[in-house]
């Protein structure tokens, strides 16, 4: 049994014996950029809560985590810019499953350098985008190790560098 498929892809198993399992696994992207010299973050509202999150879903078999985290952001916030391959953490959060209860999951975070937002992207009519500095992204979102993770972009802003320098993503292919 595979913790990174999707819930519905596990076989032999239910919803409901899965939630208290171990974690699955999904992956999200971290979109920043440089506004007046400070990083900002890109948040996206969640389709069901309306809370501030990271883009994010399950791994993809024709993609690496990192093209799967920059797809998501593409179909949840019309981002296109370059993705890093390599994750800079790891939050978990409770996804509340419709009649089943909910499912723990932990999610691979990877930078994502935004280049452009585009107005027309598949999920524009199911949430809303906002920019915001480091430390009101902190403040925006639940889950207490994406707040530390987002806290630390004031702080040492150099680990994004690596994104810089990454594969441009396609997101829209």
């Amino acid at each position: 049994m595979s913790i990174s498929a999707p819930i519905s892809q596990i076989e032999g198993t239910t919803k409901s014996s899965i939630a208290s399992a171990v974690p699955a696994g999904q992956v999200g992207a971290l979109c920043w950029r440089l506004h007046k010299g400070q990083p900002q973050v890109l948040l996206v509202t969640s389709r069901e809560s309306g809370r501030w999150v990271l883009p994010k879903g399950w791994p993809m078999p024709d993609r690496g985590p990192d093209a799967a985290a920059a797809r998501e952001a593409w179909e949840e916030a019309g981002v296109e810019g370059k993705v890093s391959p390599v994750a800079i953490g790891t939050y978990t959060y409770t996804k509340a499953l419709p009649n089943e209860g909910s499912l723990s999951c932990a999610v691979e975070v990877f930078p994502l350098r935004v280049e452009s937002l585009k107005r027309s992207f598949p999920e524009r009519r199911e949430r809303r985008r906002k920019w915001f500095s480091a430390p009101e992204a902190a403040r925006m979102v639940a889950e207490t190790d994406l707040r530390e993770l987002l806290s630390r972009l004031g702080t040492e802003p150099d680990w994004l560098a690596p994104a810089a320098r990454t594969k441009r993503t396609k997101a829209a292919t």
